[in-house]
């Protein structure tokens, strides 16, 4: 007895494609088929709710993620506004620190250093050479006269003439502009302590210890004549301690010829570098006849032997300059008398 199959569902292949083609709106009239039709009949398929759900989680998350980082993003910029005038302070802090205690700016107003220092030249000073040696013959250097007899400024700064000018003048001092009325000075240094110096010899020539100096740097020499505004003066012996300092320009200088010595101890520093302007850029080395002359203590050398360099290099080369000159202050500077 043969055996027949008896009639099952459709197979798979062929469910997929009636319920695939019934979604569509048409196909055969199974009741699949009428189920689809039905709903094709009475209007499009209605678009299934887990597909708008899904989509309107999509949007949601998209925007909660925008608007988190809208949040992030404002606070990160008040944050670097914040740190702004944090910055500006610590650069002022760091800006007088090396003012007070490392390097500074001054402004040339007078000629009486004239031809090495030009009216508005710009140099800088090392406060910290003479932490560690004493003053040395032949090096330009700043002082305070306000307990020495340079009362008397070579060149005057006229008072603010009202409250904003005072603030203004105020906050120059801070970063290293000169304000009116202050007693610095700068000047050669000719002898130190225990030196004996006078003009002129022969040849009108200042001298140190019997050792006369030649100095073409002097700019317009004062008359043979004695008296502060002349040349002639002297002996003097310099106290141990003590500078006899003499400006450049010798007819144009008040100096140690009228207003006597300085003590070491006013010395602000050496003026090493000189900053500005760019066309007169270089460093302020000392002459080399001051390397002729000796304590008078100390032997004087041996007929024909060269005599020995007494000016090492204190970091005035311009390595060095280029090193201490740091950007805090190419427009600050101090005004000098």
């Amino acid at each position: 007895m043969s055996l027949r199959q008896a009639p099952d569902a459709d197979p798979p292949a062929d469910s997929h494609q009636v319920s695939t083609t019934a979604a569509g709106g048409s196909g055969p009239a199974d009741a699949s088929g009428v189920a689809a039709g039905t709903k094709g009949t009475h209007g499009p398929a209605s678009p299934d709710p887990s597909d708008a759900v899904e989509t309107s989680g999509d949007e949601g998350s998209e925007s909660a993620a925008g608007a988190t980082r809208h949040r992030r993003g404002r606070p990160r910029r008040l944050s670097l506004l914040g740190e702004i005038p944090v910055l500006l302070a610590l650069a002022v802090v760091l800006a007088l620190v090396v003012k007070a205690f490392v390097v500074q700016a001054y402004f040339i107003p007078s000629g009486s250093m004239e031809r090495t220092l030009l009216i508005g030249d710009r140099v800088f000073v090392n406060k910290l050479v003479y932490r560690t040696r004493s003053v040395h013959r032949g090096e330009i250097v700043v002082f305070n006269g306000e307990t020495t007899g340079f009362q008397q400024a070579e060149s005057v700064v006229p008072p603010p003439g009202n409250a904003l000018a005072r603030v203004a003048r105020g906050l120059q001092g801070l970063v290293g502009l000169g304000a009116p009325g202050e007693k610095d000075f700068i000047k050669r240094v000719v002898a130190v302590g225990g030196d004996t110096v006078a003009c002129c010899d022969n040849a009108g020539r200042t001298t140190v210890n019997g050792v006369a100096l030649d100095e073409p740097y002097i700019y317009e020499p004062a008359p043979l004549t004695p008296g502060p505004a002349g040349r002639i003066f002297g002996p003097v012996t310099v106290p141990k301690g003590y500078l006899w300092v003499m400006g450049d320009h010798r007819s144009a200088s008040s100096d140690s010829r009228a207003n006597g010595v300085i003590p070491e101890r006013v010395v602000i520093g050496r003026a090493f570098v000189r900053v500005w302007p760019v066309s007169r850029f270089g460093n302020l080395p000392v002459p080399g006849t001051f390397s002729k002359v000796h304590s008078p203590a100390r032997a004087s050398p041996a007929a024909g032997a060269p005599p020995r360099l007494t000016t090492p290099d204190d970091g005035q080369s311009p390595a060095g300059a280029a090193l201490l000159a740091v950007p805090v202050v190419l427009a600050a500077g101090r005004r000098l008398p």
